[in-house]
């Protein structure tokens, strides 16, 4: 039984394979379509009480309380799970990430689903944060008192007790565990406590750090989390509140369409190849000298009106000349090649940067690199504007996938003359 009432049910989906036809309710069915969770939930119209149900890029669990049952849909990625918490590594802590070249900066266990593995990996990581003791701060409050501590209030006192005290309305610093490291990593914790599919000896943990973290106060659901500052002090708490904010980042707190509340955590897989991508290659480039950027805005046209924002551009130590772009592209083959639209958009890349050569890196595909020439672009040189192909094996050892991006960071430093050619 659930905690609704009804049977518990489990929806399984992989992201990105054919849909499935499913018994839903309307209701959950139109919460589904609505949610922007499934690339599609329609329903089936050879079954009556059934939707065709397809996944996207968005991998994780989500839960929904119904009156008659809650349902749980769970979407597995593509890539290991293992893989997963590696670009998950290098989304939170690209440098640390790079420098390691392995797995280990986010701590899946040995699970093999998203669940289990990402709250095994959260309460790891609570648990080092808390080994030595709950993380206390100053924060200012203000409170009406029956004694007089810090400053008062004199506006409120007067607006409110005029010729009466007490009570006495003050202000003061608080030093106390209610600071928001705490609540972050509590919000956390329950987050991962709400959903079906947590181990036992997984969710035990998670809540003995839920009662370490009693003094933080719960957060209002659907409210930003409040903000902290990385500093000396919470420097044992950064690797938990970085995989804690993911966490908070991707859940689905407050989608209510039909009357349903979406429950859970989702990781877009797009976001994380282009994460991985874009932050191993502007390590591997430091270590030649150059510097990256980030969704690099750009114009097409001399009006300036045609906007361009590849995903990385790779500049000369001057910081102004431009010797590389690169865009990642979570996509597979179909029909043995790439979509041909992805080369035109490097061409206006490349065009736009006054570039000889683009790099599109691909989550899958062929072993070997491949390098368009593209006709009628030749410069001084008698060469026209490559484009070259590359494709990651998702299944390989991180050392392995690391040693992609210091070539071409080693080509990128060739070309702009650094190593010769």
């Amino acid at each position: 039984m659930n905690p609704d009432g009804g049977p518990a049910a489990d929806i399984s989906l992989r992201e990105h394979a054919p849909a499935r036809s499913v018994p839903l309710d309307a209701a959950t069915g139109r919460a589904l379509a609505a949610s922007g969770v499934l690339k599609s939930a329609v329903p089936d119209p050879y079954r009556d009480g059934h939707w065709l149900l397809r996944a996207g890029s968005l991998v994780g669990a989500v839960r929904i309380p119904g009156t008659g049952r809650a349902l749980t849909v769970r979407i597995a990625p593509k890539t290991p799970v293992r893989r997963l918490f590696f670009l998950l590594g290098f989304s939170l802590d690209p440098a640390k990430a790079w420098r390691q070249g392995r797995d280990g900066t986010v701590d899946a266990g040995v699970y093999e689903d998203v669940v289990p593995a990402l709250a095994h990996a959260v309460e790891r990581q609570i648990d080092a944060a808390l080994r030595q003791g709950v993380l206390q701060g100053y924060r200012r409050t203000e409170e009406s008192a029956l004694v007089v501590r810090g400053r008062i209030r004199e506006a409120e006192q007067i607006r409110r007790h005029f010729g009466r005290t007490p009570p006495v309305e003050v202000v003061y610093d608080a030093y106390t565990a209610d600071i928001p490291e705490n609540r972050i990593l509590r919000a956390a914790a329950e987050t991962l406590l709400r959903l079906t599919g947590v181990p036992g000896p997984v969710r035990r943990r998670l809540a003995h750090q839920r009662v370490r973290l009693v003094d933080a106060e719960p957060l209002v659901r659907g409210h930003e989390l409040p903000a902290w500052s990385p500093s000396r002090l919470n420097a044992r708490y950064q690797p938990a509140l970085r995989l804690a904010e993911a966490l908070l980042a991707g859940s689905t707190p407050e989608h209510r369409p039909g009357e349903l509340r979406l429950d859970g955590f989702l990781f877009d897989m797009n976001s994380l190849f282009e994460d991985f991508v874009t932050g191993a290659l502007r390590e591997a480039v430091r270590e030649h000298g150059l510097s990256a950027r980030l969704q690099d805005r750009h114009h097409l046209d001399t009006a300036r009106l045609v906007r361009l924002r590849p995903d990385l551009v790779v500049y000369d130590a001057d910081g102004r000349t431009p010797v590389a772009v690169v865009d990642a592209k979570y996509k597979t083959e179909a029909g043995g090649a790439h979509p041909n639209e992805d080369l035109y958009q490097m061409l206006a890349y490349c065009t736009a940067l006054g570039l000889d050569e683009g790099h599109l890196v691909y989550a899958a595909g062929r072993a070997d690199c491949r390098v368009h020439e593209v006709r009628g672009t030749a410069g001084p040189g008698g060469r026209g504007i490559r484009l070259y192909q590359h494709a990651l094996e998702m299944d390989a050892e991180p050392a392995a996938l690391l040693t992609v991006f210091r070539t071409l960071a080693t080509r990128v430093a060739g070309v702009n003359g650094r190593l010769g050619s």
